[in-house]
């Protein structure tokens, strides 16, 4: 069946629809990663979102389900130039078609994903619908239009606290933005406990099991919307406990102590992004997935110094509280998909707790 992504400039791509046969508006963005796709599609930060994949072949190894970040597909919608018919891989138990089809989510083949990425890097992140009739195409963008990604951390979190590890002698509080599996499993195999926590758990409540670290982790949308959240982080961080933050994390606890965050033009996912540890000088290949950043001039050098920056553009990646067992990251350190170069910053995080 034929199938269309618009976007809200007017641009169609016309394409074959798999998956399944629902329309829907989304924020239209892309990631360059080679593979990973499995963990890609199932990671809470793409609520809201539809995932143009770069690389031209998808679905080749077909669907792992050990290899998926969440219980579903987060992403609203996939669009990809061409969709493998045949997986090749002992760990598969189903197609990508097949996987889409039971999560209720559709997705575009055949289609320009290199005109469509150029696109969206010359004029930044848009909305778009994918569609099965354009006959009525400019009401439709004007629907387009009016999409906003909004409310996603609050449909994406935990519903209830749970606790994993529970015998472990040290127990780390990870507050659930839009958690990864692999995020959790890190902590794991590090030894340690983890009591998952909904984002709307309140600073009494996270404390009053005295956690010996506290993880504030990635999620999805404008992290000026999480208003509640980065209340609740003003008051952890002057809890003294160590803390860890990654992604939304990173940017809910700058704006907790006075810093200001902005919209990339047209945000960094992918498996390849070259970081700088300004401590050791060392460049790590890291994994991304955010659109939006921690503006440097906006942080106070009486509260907080730059640790990493992104080799690509500058941006900030990585941040030290002073006088604090605080420090966060823009990147992924948990990898999955991608490069386990920064699987160190655990370990940092880890030593801080022991110590404590």
């Amino acid at each position: 069946m034929k199938g269309y992504l618009v976007l809200e400039n007017g641009e169609v791509f016309e394409g074959e629809r798999f998956g399944t046969n629902k329309n829907t508006v989304c924020e239209v963005v892309f990631n360059t990663s080679m593979a990973g796709y499995i963990e890609t599609f199932t990671d809470p930060s793409y609520a809201g979102q539809g995932i143009v994949m770069t690389y031209p072949l998808i679905g080749n190894y077909g669907v792992i389900p050990e290899d998926e970040e969440s219980d579903r597909i987060w992403a609203k919608a996939v669009f990809i130039h061409d969709l493998a018919q045949y997986e090749s891989n002992f760990r598969s138990t189903k197609t990508l078609d097949g996987f889409l089809k039971e999560m209720g989510v559709p997705g575009l083949t055949g289609i320009n994903t290199r005109k469509l990425t150029k696109i969206l890097r010359d004029y930044g992140t848009m909305r778009g619908a994918l569609v099965s009739d354009i006959s009525q195409l400019e009401e439709l963008i004007e629907h387009i239009k009016k999409y906003k990604v909004e409310n996603v951390v609050e449909k994406v979190t935990s519903s209830k606290a749970i606790t994993y590890g529970s015998t472990k002698p040290k127990q780390i509080a990870l507050l659930d933005l839009g958690v990864k599996h692999n995020i959790i499993n890190s902590l794991l195999k590090r030894g340690v406990g983890v009591t998952v926590y909904p984002a709307d758990t309140s600073y009494e409540q996270i404390l009053a099991r005295r956690p010996d670290g506290i993880m504030l982790s990635n999620g999805p949308g404008n992290p000026e919307d999480c208003k509640e959240e980065i209340e609740t982080i003003k008051r952890l961080y002057r809890s003294n406990i160590p803390i860890l933050g990654i992604c939304l994390g990173h940017q809910l606890m700058a704006l907790a102590t006075g810093a200001k965050t902005g919209k990339l033009k047209y945000g960094h996912r992918g498996a390849n992004h070259p970081v700088k540890d300004l401590d050791t000088n060392h460049v790590y290949i890291t994994s991304q997935n955010h659109g939006y950043y921690v503006l440097e001039e906006s942080i106070d050098p009486d509260i907080a110094e730059i640790s990493h920056i992104n080799l690509n553009d500058g941006t900030v990646e990585g941040i030290r509280y002073k006088n604090k067992q605080i420090f966060t990251v823009q990147f992924h350190p948990e990898a999955c998909p991608g490069p386990e170069d920064t699987g160190y910053i655990f370990d940092e995080f880890i030593e801080m707790v022991n110590k404590k």
